[in-house]
């Protein structure tokens, strides 16, 4: 017969609960957290789910949890609260390229961050077009207790199942209540009116895909800034670069180059396409931006490091990320009421570099 656990604190006790628990082939429980930080199951529980406890109690919790070696268990805590404590992360494959462009990777991981401070782990789920039904059935099925939407093109909500899970839908607004995006259409009057302060009349946009809500979003904010200064909509000055990669502002921009009467000034409706743009335009032997000056859109990291570094519209990747947590933990956690807020906005600013030339 095995010896009983001594019950005294300090190292003994600690090697005891391991032992016990290895020899058991069982894991160190809440109950073992309690006894050795002296609070009760119940304080300990709340410490753990970062709940209302002092600082002093949550100190010595967490301590004895790193003692012990205490993890939770996943399934315990699913039984005890009905969540699954995870969240379905969906995203398109527009692009090819899944959530690796800079905008998004940088959203998603400021939503992470976020999650997990609730304990909420992500479930990464691909969606091609066509599909959106078998991509909610999926996570229906794997009993996630919310979703985030990415990369969303055309009416592709998730729906036609009865049994609807709280979703949000980041860089577009939906027919449904939650949805996180930049004020794209401020962006692009920002744009204008720093291309109008420096001499620029001639002013050309490569635009997003206009399936997409940004691309759309971002071209009206150009037609509405250009009628506010009084200036001309050529509409061969409106190019369409596609979904915001390399190759699609490569493009757009040799058909600008490639008019008899060229823009001395291009608003491109994403980073990769300006940078690429600009690429293009010196390659045709011309000046950035003495002879075409460029703003973009997105401020990716990337965009101070090029030659010149990019002017461009900053989106507030991090705020986008955590708003984007905050109101579907507001959904997940409230599913029979209506949130306060359904669609969050958020502002953008203008990034001066050098890629602006002044004609003044």
């Amino acid at each position: 017969m095995k010896k009983p656990i001594d019950r005294k604190k300090g190292k003994q006790y600690i090697k005891d609960v391991k032992r016990f628990r290895l020899e058991k082939k069982m894991m160190v429980t809440i109950y073992d957290i309690a006894k050795h930080s002296g609070y009760s199951i119940a304080t300990v529980s709340k410490a753990l789910n970062n709940k209302g406890v002092s600082e002093k109690a949550k100190k010595k919790i967490l301590a004895s949890v790193k003692e012990l070696g205490y993890t939770p268990n996943s399934s315990a805590r699913t039984l005890a609260t009905n969540k699954s404590w995870m969240i379905g992360v969906v995203f398109g494959e527009t692009l090819g390229i899944g959530i690796a462009h800079p905008f998004f990777s940088e959203v998603i991981e400021a939503f992470k961050r976020h999650a997990e401070l609730y304990g909420y782990d992500l479930l990464f789920v691909s969606r091609h077009m066509g599909l959106q039904q078998e991509t909610y059935k999926h996570l229906l099925h794997r009993g996630v207790d919310g979703i985030i939407v990415i990369q969303a093109f055309g009416e592709d909500e998730l729906s036609g199942v009865s049994q609807p899970i709280p979703t949000v839908y980041i860089d577009r607004p939906t027919n449904k209540p939650g949805s996180v995006h930049s004020d794209n259409k401020a962006g692009s009057l920002l744009a204008v009116k720093h291309f109008v302060e420096n001499g620029h009349t001639k002013i050309a946009h490569i635009m997003g895909d206009p399936e997409n809500f940004a691309g759309r979003e971002r071209l009206n904010g150009f037609k509405e800034a250009m009628e506010l200064h009084d200036l001309p909509i050529q509409e061969n000055y409106i190019v369409n670069g596609g979904f915001y990669g390399y190759a699609g502002g490569r493009e757009a921009m040799i058909r600008l180059l490639s008019l008899k009467e060229r823009p001395t000034a291009v608003y491109v409706a994403g980073d990769e396409m300006a940078i690429a743009a600009m690429k293009v335009t010196k390659e045709w032997g011309l000046r950035v931006p003495e002879d075409i000056s460029f703003i973009g859109f997105d401020d990716v990291k990337l965009a101070q490091h090029v030659d010149p570094p990019l002017t461009t519209i900053k989106q507030d990747k991090e705020l986008i990320g955590q708003q984007s947590a905050i109101l579907l933990l507001d959904k997940i956690n409230n599913k029979d009421k209506t949130t306060a807020v359904d669609r969050k906005v958020i502002p953008v600013s203008l990034v001066k570099r050098e890629s602006v030339y002044s004609l003044k």
